[in-house]
C-alpha cells in the first residue's frame, strides 16, 4: 500500500458521503475527523469518526458552508487533508484555494480546475473543439444576456453557474415568460449556493442523460472509468443511475468516453470528475463538467471494482494512478434508486420528518449508502 503524506482527513460535509469517505478511510487505515451541526450531533458519520467537531451556525446549510469554522476544525484536529464530499463546498474554487493556503491537501481537482469547470466549461470546452449546446452565458457580457438568450429560441432552461442538483433550473417554453424565470432561477440559486449567475441552453426535449466518471493524477495520466446514464430525472433531480448504459451503440458510448478523456486532458484535470453529456437522436452535446466526486459513484465502482475515494485520497497524495486505461473493465451491470422523502399531497414535493420504519432489503450484489437512522 501507498504511503499517504497525511494520516487524517477532515469530511467537511455529512450523510451518506461522509459515511461513504469514512469507510474508506478506514480501509486505507487512516483517521478521520468530521464537522458537524447540533442537528446533525445523532447521525452515524458523527459516531463513525475518529474525530467529530461540533460547528455552529443559522441553519445546518450555513454551517456547513463556513470555512472559516472547517478550517479551524482541520486545525483542532491536526489533520493533513480535508475531503469535501458533494454537494456544499465541494465545487467552490476558493474553499478549495483556502484549504491548500491553509497548508492542507484538498480531496479534488485543483482550484484552477475548479474555477475553470465551476461556470460549466461551456467557453472552454466550445474553444478546445468539443460539442455543446448553443447558450448563453451570462457573465460573458450581462447587458445583452437576455437578447442573447432570444436568440437562440424557445423552448429555452435556464440554469445556475454554481448549480447541481436542479437548484436554479427552470424551462422556459414562452419567451415572454424569459425575464421573470430568470429572476426565479437568480434567486433560488442565491439561497443555495451563494450565487446567483445563469446561464441559458437550447432545451433538447428527448434527451438521453450519459456522464463519463473520469480519474487524473499530477502526472498528467487521465483515465475513464465508462459511463453512466442518469436519463430518469423528476424536477431535474436523478432517480434512477445505471452503468453502464443500456442500448448505447459500441461506437457512441467510444467517442462520448474519449470526449471526456479529452476535455480532462485539455483541462489538466486531477482527481475525480465526471463529464455529462446530452445525447439526442445519435448526437452528443458536453453538458458540464462536474468537479467533484457524484452521488451516482456507486454504479461505477460496482462495475469496475475501482474505490473512487481511495483513488482521490491517492492522487491528492501526490501519487499516480494506481490504474491505466487498459486495466479497466467493465463487467455486469449496476442501477443505482435514490430513495427520497415526498409529500404524495403535494405534487409528491420533498419534504423532511421522522423516520419511522427503515428497513434495508438484504441480498446479494445489493450495496446501501446512508447517513441517517430509524427514528431521525
Amino acid at each position: 500500500m501507498r504511503k499517504l503524506p497525511f494520516d487524517t482527513v477532515l469530511i467537511a460535509n455529512r450523510g451518506e458521503i461522509a459515511v461513504r469517505v469514512i469507510k474508506t478511510l478506514r480501509e486505507l487505515k487512516l483517521r478521520s475527523a468530521i464537522v458537524y451541526h447540533d442537528l446533525d450531533a445523532e447521525a452515524p458519520a458523527v459516531s463513525m469518526a475518529d474525530i467529530a467537531i461540533a460547528v455552529s451556525g443559522r441553519t445546518p446549510v450555513a454551517t456547513y458552508l463556513d470555512t472559516a469554522q472547517i478550517i479551524a476544525a482541520a486545525r483542532e484536529a491536526s489533520v493533513g487533508a480535508i475531503h469535501p464530499g458533494y454537494g456544499f463546498l465541494s465545487e467552490n474554487a476558493q474553499f478549495a484555494r483556502t484549504v491548500v493556503e491553509s497548508g492542507f491537501a484538498f480531496v479534488g481537482p485543483t482550484p484552477e480546475s475548479t474555477q475553470l469547470m465551476g461556470d460549466k466549461a461551456r467557453n472552454f470546452v466550445q474553444r478546445n473543439g468539443f460539442p455543446v449546446v448553443p447558450s448563453a452565458i451570462e457573465e460573458d457580457d450581462p447587458g445583452s444576456f437576455i437578447q442573447r438568450a432570444r436568440s437562440i429560441g424557445a423552448p429555452l432552461l435556464v440554469k445556475a453557474s454554481a448549480g447541481g442538483g436542479g437548484k436554479g433550473m427552470r424551462i422556459v417554453r414562452d419567451l415572454d415568460t424569459l425575464e421573470p424565470t430568470i429572476a426565479q432561477a437568480r434567486s433560488e440559486a442565491q439561497r443555495y449556493f451563494g450565487d446567483g449567475r445563469l446561464y441559458i441552453e437550447r432545451y433538447i426535449e428527448k434527451p438521453r442523460h450519459i456522464e463519463v466518471q473520469v480519474l487524473g493524477d499530477s502526472f498528467r495520466n487521465i483515465i475513464h472509468l465508462f459511463e453512466r446514464e442518469c436519463s430518469i430525472q423528476r424536477r431535474f433531480q436523478k432517480v434512477i443511475e445505471e452503468a453502464p448504459a443500456s442500448t448505447l451503440p459500441l461506437g457512441l458510448r467510444e467517442r462520448i468516453c474519449e470526449t471526456a478523456v479529452g476535455i480532462a486532458r485539455a483541462a489538466n484535470y486531477r482527481n475525480a470528475g465526471t463529464v455529462e453529456f446530452i445525447v439526442d437522436e445519435g448526437e452528443f452535446y458536453v453538458l458540464e463538467m462536474n468537479a467533484r466526486l457524484q452521488v451516482e459513484h456507486p454504479v461505477t465502482e460496482m462495475i469496475t471494482g475501482i474505490d473512487i475515494v481511495a483513488e482521490q485520497l491517492y492522487v491528492s497524495g501526490g501519487h499516480e494512478l494506481r490504474f491505466s486505461q487498459p486495466d479497466i473493465v467493465s463487467t455486469g451491470h449496476a442501477i443505482e434508486a435514490r430513495v427520497c422523502a415526498e409529500a404524495p399531497e403535494r405534487g409528491f414535493a420533498p419534504t423532511t420528518g421522522k423516520i419511522l420504519v427503515l428497513d434495508y432489503p438484504r441480498g446479494r450484489d445489493l450495496r446501501i449508502d446512508s447517513g441517517i437512522l430509524q427514528g431521525q
